[in-house]
């Protein structure tokens, strides 16, 4: 098993809203962005609607560091990821 890493969660927009706060220091065993994803998602809630694979049919955006990233991400200790929701518009 993996060891324990601590990082940064930040959640902008409709995700902030709908988790109900803005950002949170994260303890996991997750190796990736998309190992990550799916162990907040399993917390239920406004977790698993704003974060599951399938965003209301659209791509849920993701970074790490500042860069936007895919599910394949390598996580490390400290680092820190943000959640965005799909862009919309016309």
């Amino acid at each position: 098993m993996r060891t324990t890493i601590h990082i940064t969660v930040k959640y902008f927009a409709s995700i902030r809203e709908a988790i109900g706060h803005s950002s949170e220091a994260v303890q996991t065993h997750a190796a990736t962005l998309g190992q990550l994803r799916n162990e907040l998602a399993a917390r239920g809630g406004a977790y698993a609607q704003c974060l599951d694979s399938a965003f209301k049919g659209k791509t849920l955006r993701m970074a790490v560091n500042h860069d936007m990233s895919d599910e394949d991400a390598v996580l490390s200790e400290g680092c820190e990821v943000a959640f965005f929701p799909p862009v919309t518009g016309g």
